[in-house]
């Protein structure tokens, strides 16, 4: 039931950005599309209930209770920028908005953006290590928690590789090509 549940949520998340960036743009109707957009919380709030429920009922936790964990942490973490993103290109698309912004290719600035960027992730696995942690203690000592746990050290995992990311962007800065750095000079 949870899984349906999830499949369920990730759904109705693209039906509720879809359908609010329709409003928004080829409605014409800014208000009531950014009413949908700010449902889609609500997936999050009724999946934590469900499961929540579920275990109460003495449902054994196991690796769907921490799926649902971290579902919920990756849109807490990156829910935002996702919806920014589709956001930007939604509106260039069909909007007549400028082209969306790209990335920095080199140097501090992208530097700093693959920190940001890790800091969405990492946002995204603390909400779920808290999650499960949560999780854990209302299952008590009496129920068998490993599958949960076992979300947890993913959700290190994944914290680890985005530090290391954005450490190496850190310690060996992407330089912008000889071309793109100095302007060419012409001889007279």
């Amino acid at each position: 039931m949870i899984v349906t549940l999830i499949v369920i949520c990730e759904v109705a998340f693209w039906v509720l950005l879809v359908g609010g960036l329709a409003l928004r743009y080829l409605a014409k109707m800014p208000r009531l599309g950014a009413g949908v957009l700010l449902c889609e919380p609500l997936l999050e709030v009724i999946l934590l209930v469900v499961t929540a429920i579920d275990l109460k009922n003495g449902a054994e936790p196991d690796w769907k209770h921490g799926l649902a964990a971290v579902y919920i942490g990756f849109t807490v973490g990156l829910g935002h920028q996702t919806i920014t993103w589709v956001d930007a290109r939604f509106a260039h698309r069909f909007a007549g908005g400028p082209p969306p912004v790209r990335p920095p290719k080199y140097g501090t600035a992208r530097m700093l953006h693959e920190w940001r960027t890790a800091a969405r992730w990492i946002t995204a696995a603390v909400v779920a290590i808290g999650l499960l942690q949560a999780a854990i203690w209302y299952v008590g000592g009496d129920g068998d928690v490993g599958s949960l746990r076992s979300w947890q050290e993913k959700m290190l995992f994944l914290i680890g590789i985005n530090v290391i990311i954005a450490g190496s962007y850190t310690l060996f800065p992407k330089k912008a090509p000889v071309a793109e750095r100095e302007p060419v000079r012409v001889k007279r």
